[in-house]
């Protein structure tokens, strides 16, 4: 038998549906050969479920600094499931969600499908399929760091219309300020070659030239807001198993992360919850 078979026996039955959705994923998709739209296929269900939206004073920010209003036309450049989506669509705003991995487009499709404002695009940062001049605001939510980031400005000023804006944003988890969330990320840098590959913080760490690239120097504002997740058992699991980077079934460490997590969350647990912490970062200027 083998080791996450031994540890399914044990998990509740939600437990075991996360589980399987993300072996199923891992033997697809060995997680360092992946094209970045590859890198969450069979992970959609998991992503719309248990990762974090985004505070309603993202919107109150972009009409100040961009002039957003519910008329306003948004590209949600790699929407995934939509989680960003439908603030935009909760303002009364069109958007058109471009996203080019087919699971998480359909997902997105099947949630939002209320909202007939609400535009499925088959496309990528790099080329959007979208018409010229047409956009008022480019969001990307969790997503920028996957781009090819000179073909993806280019095509951003493309779809633009004149004095357009882009915003930037990630909900950025914290890795200190309480026990929990050290001994999680100490966890996720022991067991996980990838981490620190697809670790988004590069980018947008204080010495880091990458945005002023993009933007042009002084030409774009950070804004922060908090922002939290309170998980029960399998929203905790379900959190871990959303990320692209967590080791395949095969890698010597993936028995050492499952009973990592099991620890984390006996020890943390409080009435069943425990709370992940996070600083959602606007980045919003013109290119």
């Amino acid at each position: 038998m083998t080791n996450i078979s031994i540890y399914m026996t044990s998990c509740k039955q939600g437990e075991k549906a996360v589980i399987a959705e993300l072996s199923n994923f891992i033997r697809k998709y060995p997680l360092m050969s992946v094209d970045p739209a590859m890198r969450f296929t069979d992970l959609a269900g998991c992503y719309a479920k248990y990762r974090p939206g985004y505070p309603a004073e993202v919107l109150r920010f972009l009409e100040q600094e961009t002039g957003l209003d519910s008329k306003s036309v948004i590209a949600d450049i790699g929407s995934g499931t939509g989680i960003s989506t439908a603030l935009f669509l909760k303002n009364g705003n069109t958007v058109y969600g471009v996203e080019p991995n087919e699971q998480m487009r359909l997902a997105a499709e099947k949630i939002l499908s209320g909202y007939k404002k609400f535009k499925s695009i088959n496309g990528r940062a790099e080329r959007t399929t979208l018409p010229d001049k047409c956009i008022d605001l480019i969001f990307c939510a969790q997503a920028f760091h996957w781009f090819a980031r000179k073909k993806a400005k280019s095509e951003f000023l493309r779809i633009l219309k004149k004095n357009g804006f882009v915003a930037l944003t990630w909900n950025e988890r914290k890795t200190s300020g309480s026990e929990f969330l050290k001994t999680y990320d100490d966890l996720l840098r022991r067991v996980s070659d990838d981490y620190e590959n697809v670790n988004h913080t590069k980018m947008t760490h204080e010495n880091s030239d990458v945005l002023e690239k993009f933007f042009g120097k002084d030409n774009y504002r950070l804004k922060i807001f908090p922002n939290e997740q309170i998980l029960d058992r399998k929203g905790f699991f379900g959190r871990t198993f959303s990320c692209s980077y967590i080791p395949a079934k095969n890698h010597p460490d993936y028995p050492a992360m499952i009973k990592g997590l099991e620890e984390i969350y006996g020890k943390f647990n409080k009435g069943g919850n425990v709370k992940f912490e996070y600083e959602t970062k606007v980045y919003a200027g013109r290119i």
